[in-house]
């Protein structure tokens, strides 16, 4: 029999049970015997983990397989309604170059003037700018010495110019492009000697002036109606930090802290002056907050999802059924519900919850045992429990136009960067081309 045709659980049911009747098994057997179903069963949970039950990214599916069109589905090409990127010519060209018609083509006869067509070509061209600014000294007739002012930023005799700077920057920290590809490109391509030095304190001076920047951008998120956070393990220097997420519509924080919790977030400055409507994936230091929170269903779905198919949770399938409805519905209205139709979903959410308080009781004690601590939870009745506990968190995008039906968008801003310096560090190219 193939591996993959045996149903673990029910073995590890009908082993149990075995176990149960059988009387001439000593107890030290029993009890070893219990413990490795209990390690098969772990690991066979552990295995069946994908991207569709957890938090698992795709990439780590086992024998994943990508879905292939069906052939004529999609015209090559853009798709109707897609927003194209065709090039349209522009009334300022940098350069005009006349093209005359070379007249010993043409047949013999007189020829007017008619205008002319026009075709515009957009190129790049990468190259070296040297400015030499020449102060200009004058003498008085007792031999004084005056000379002009050069530009406050001009300081030195020979120095790099601010865009130099700025595309440095650009390329490191946006585009994550390593020191020596970037001193390669602007020695090979511009003919500028840049040393690994200069593009260290290149970023080093950026980081300085953003010190402002990150002022302003800690304060908007503190005033915005709601924001996103979350947060993910990266790594500095070979050791493991955490990458802290804080954004909304239009605004992004991200920084790194050694810590996950509440010290973490304190150091961020945003979230402990926060009042407005925080979204997040239940991470217990947020609730030690007083803003209103709303918790992501995307992660409700996938453990709904596991719940449903590792322990066989029916109430997990309904709920499943019914947090996705309700999104479809909100979708289709004015970003949120009537008041009699989130009074009926709202019942039912509660029906089901009713479903899987039988279905999913909640563990009692074993005779004699000391009353220490709670008693251990599976992971579908922590579930059960927190879409209990926290229904107005979980149904807030129903009643709430601005409260999304995810977090997803805290999880895609930490994405946008992938290395991070030892200390918090915002990037706006805009800002820093400004300063």
């Amino acid at each position: 029999m193939a591996p993959q045709e045996i149903d673990v659980r029910e073995t590890i049911k009908q082993a149990a049970k075995l176990l149960e009747t059988e009387t001439d098994i000593s107890p030290a057997f029993r009890s070893m015997f219990k413990l490795l179903l209990m390690l098969v069963q772990f690991l066979a949970d552990k295995h069946s983990l994908n991207s569709r039950n957890s938090s698992k990214p795709p990439s780590s599916d086992p024998n994943r397989e990508k879905k292939k069109k069906a052939p004529g589905e999609k015209k090559p090409g853009g798709q109707k309604g897609h927003i194209g990127t065709t090039l349209s010519p522009i009334d300022d060209p940098d350069e005009v170059q006349e093209i005359e018609i070379d007249r010993s083509t043409l047949p013999k006869g007189q020829y007017t003037e008619a205008g002319y067509e026009a075709r515009q070509v957009f190129d790049v061209f990468v190259s070296r700018r040297v400015i030499e600014y020449r102060a200009q000294i004058l003498v008085d007739q007792d031999g004084n010495r005056f000379a002009a002012s050069f530009p406050t930023d001009v300081t030195r005799p020979v120095q790099y110019g601010r865009n130099t700077k700025v595309n440095a920057v650009y390329m490191s920290q946006y585009q994550l492009l390593p020191y020596e590809r970037i001193k390669d490109h602007f020695e090979s391509q511009m003919g500028i000697p840049v040393s690994v030095g200069s593009l260290y304190n290149f970023n080093r001076s950026a980081y300085e002036r953003l010190e402002g920047f990150e002022q302003w951008l800690i304060k908007e998120l503190i005033n915005s109606p709601l924001n996103h956070v979350d947060e993910t393990g990266i790594n500095i220097n070979g050791k493991r930090q955490w990458l802290h997420d804080v954004s909304n519509k239009n605004l992004t924080y991200l920084y790194p802290h050694a810590l996950r919790g509440s010290g973490a977030m304190e150091a961020g400055g945003v979230i402990p002056h926060f009042q407005g409507i925080l979204c997040h994936d239940h991470w217990k230091p947020y609730y030690s907050y007083s803003c209103t929170h709303s918790l992501c269903n995307a992660h409700h779905l996938r453990e709904l999802e596991r719940a449903k198919e590792q322990d066989n949770q029916q109430w997990a399938h309904s709920m499943q059924d019914l947090l996705i409805e309700i999104h479809a519905a909100v979708s289709q209205s004015t970003g949120k519900l009537s008041g009699d139709e989130s009074e009926k979903f709202l019942v039912q959410y509660r029906k089901i919850i009713e479903e899987g308080e039988i279905e999913c009781p909640a563990p009692i004690r074993p005779p004699g045992e000391k009353k220490r601590g709670r008693v251990k939870r599976s992971k579908a009745r922590n579930l059960l429990e927190r879409l209990k506990n926290y229904e107005s968190d979980v149904l807030r995008f129903m009643d709430n136009e601005i409260v999304p039906f995810s977090n997803n968008q805290g999880l895609c801003a930490e994405i946008q960067i992938a290395r991070k310096q030892a200390n918090p560090l915002i990037f706006s190219m805009d800002f820093i081309i400004a300063a």
